[in-house]
């Protein structure tokens, strides 16, 4: 097993362990060992082979031992047993947002539910009131989450699909007959959230076989399935049609349904077979379709609904565009890798400044830093900015949005720092004027630099909270307040269907990674894909800035605000 898969199944066996009820410390020992798995450093298992984990702090011979047998044999006994004797259903139940495994356990128990169907059979019937430590409101918000579940049953995040996606797509071109293939459908197109895995391949021969495929469980009529389950499926094409397929393939429906008719009105057809003048084929790659269509050539990331084929797209932003990136957490808070970790990590991404914006105080459950905690933060990147070459690292927090709008530390703690990211972490109920009032009153705060994850959603698990979102860009454009693309995976949060309006009003963004670890900073490319779906090009993105034209803009800023008193 590699890195990212022991640190999984480490919170695996957590899981099983808190439904099982085991005592919280041991539960919490093996969370924190797959936070520290994850972060972790160099070769896994060079470290198990040398006997290197008894020396990691938090990894006792217990969780070593497990580590080991993970990393040697892709197996775990105590993951085994724990499964063993956990009812399928439960762990289903935890995939309905809100469910934690101390209330799977607690409703399991109180009320013998196994299964998502009897859970919500149960809520029907009114029986989560009686449960102690539930109520009205607990069953309301489950409700929710059932109807969210059953909504994104078989939806997977893009972060999930792409790398199973890429290696099957290496191994079927290097199968024999096979001279082209290519990823297509939502995937191609960058969508945060998909339905399955779509190819295109050309070429003749091509024989699916779980055997030589990587990850392949299961040859069906349509392509394949993986091993967990993601449906692939399969378009075999003559190469001749490669470029229309591909073309069609990759959608979206609307898109190609303009394009399909944009054609016909010039006397032509288009299909999966190819574009047609009569019977004569139009030898054209899939720029060279849209040309002869009259048409610039439409980047997949932006073949949605919502824009028109017409409209002529401008060059977009792309990963290399980037300088830096803010919006990164280290073991200052409820980060997995030190400062140097980070910085190191960031300088060989190429980065030139990597912004750290630790949690504030207000966020316990993240060991927010207090104001002598950002006095040792802020010495060691002092330090750190003396003894690295190429990089400069910034001084930044992610403060809480309080409940009444305000940010979290005084004033003189806010003039401490380069940047302020103003985050919302908690009362996400409010209603739509409350909500907008709250983030309204934060862009006003003159110390704040951006908004973090505005609309608060978390794919497939929470909805955006209420919010008038025309309302919000409008401030953030007329106090110059930036908006955070947040690139976790999870939220991609600035959402791209809304981020063409925030553009039109002048609103720059940032696209930051929200990292946790040193592989968090590659989240930094699903932003990239969201701000071009959302149409950002370098020019609008703050972090394609240089590292000299950046630090000036922000000594303006914080000129500004000293300026107001603040």
């Amino acid at each position: 097993m590699n890195q990212e898969a022991v640190a999984e199944r480490l919170e695996a066996i957590a899981t099983l362990m808190e439904l099982k009820g085991e005592n919280p410390f041991k539960v919490k020992a093996f969370t924190g060992a797959a936070r520290t798995i994850e972060g972790l450093e160099g070769d896994l298992p060079a470290l198990v082979a040398a006997g290197g984990l008894r020396g990691i702090k938090g990894i006792g011979p217990a969780l070593a031992e497990v580590i080991t047998e993970l990393v040697t044999t892709g197996r775990s006994g105590v993951y085994d047993e724990l499964k063993a004797a956990t009812p399928a259903g439960l762990i289903d139940l935890l995939e309905v947002p809100g469910l934690t495994p101390k209330k799977v356990k607690a409703i399991h128990e109180g009320l013998g539910v196994t299964t998502v169907g009897e859970l919500e059979y149960a809520c029907h019937e009114n029986r989560l009131v009686s449960l102690s430590g539930f109520g009205p409101k607990t069953q309301e918000k489950i409700v929710a989450g059932l109807a969210m579940f059953k909504k994104n049953q078989g939806q997977r995040l893009y972060s999930e699909v792409i790398g199973p996606a890429e290696e099957l797509v290496a191994a079927i071109a290097a199968s024999p007959g096979v001279q082209r293939v290519a990823i297509v459908g939502d995937v191609r197109r960058r969508c945060e959230v998909v339905g399955g895995l779509e190819l295109v391949v050309a070429g003749e021969g091509l024989t699916l076989d779980a055997g030589h495929l990587p990850g392949v469980a299961q040859v069906t009529e349509a392509g394949c399935r993986l091993d967990d389950g993601l449906a692939v499926t399969i378009h075999r094409v003559p190469p001749e049609a490669f470029p229309a397929a591909l073309l069609m393939a990759t959608g979206s429906r609307d898109h190609v349904a303009a394009l399909a008719e944009r054609a016909a009105s010039q006397g032509l057809r288009l299909d999966t077979t190819g574009l047609w003048r009569g019977a004569e084929r139009i030898e054209a790659d899939e720029e060279g379709i849209y040309r002869e269509l009259g048409l610039s050539f439409i980047p997949p990331e932006r073949r949605e609904a919502q824009h028109p084929i017409e409209r002529p797209v401008p060059v977009l932003v792309d990963e290399p565009d980037l300088q830096g990136v803010f919006h990164v957490h280290t073991t200052y808070s409820d980060g997995a890798a030190s400062l140097e970790q980070m910085a190191r990590a960031a300088q060989a991404m190429g980065f030139r400044y990597l912004g750290i914006s630790d949690h504030s105080q207000a966020a316990v459950y993240a060991q927010g830093l207090t104001p002598d905690r950002i006095r040792e933060q802020h010495g060691e990147i002092d330090r750190l900015n003396a003894e690295l070459d190429g990089i400069r690292l910034l001084k930044g927090i992610e403060a809480d949005i309080l409940a009444d709008g305000e940010i979290d530390y005084d004033p003189e703690t806010l003039k401490t720092f380069d940047f302020v990211i103003a985050s919302v972490h908690s009362r996400f109920g409010l209603d739509e004027a409350g909500m907008t009032e709250r983030l309204v009153r934060a862009i006003r705060h003159p110390r704040v630099t951006m908004l973090g994850h505005m609309m608060g959603r978390l794919l497939l698990s929470r909805e955006p909270y209420a919010l008038d979102v025309e309302r919000v860009f409008r401030e953030a454009a007329e106090h110059e307040v930036v908006i955070e693309l947040n690139a976790n995976p999870h939220r991609l949060d600035l959402d791209w269907r809304v981020m063409d309006r925030a553009l039109e009003l002048g609103v720059a963004i940032a696209i930051n990674p929200d990292a946790h670890s040193v592989k968090g900073l590659a989240d930094t490319r699903y932003g990239v894909g969201i701000a071009r779906k959302g149409g950002a090009t370098p020019e609008r993105v703050l972090n394609t800035r240089s590292l000299n034209d950046l630090l000036a803009y922000l000594a303006r800023r914080r000129e500004r605000a000293a300026s107001m008193g603040q």
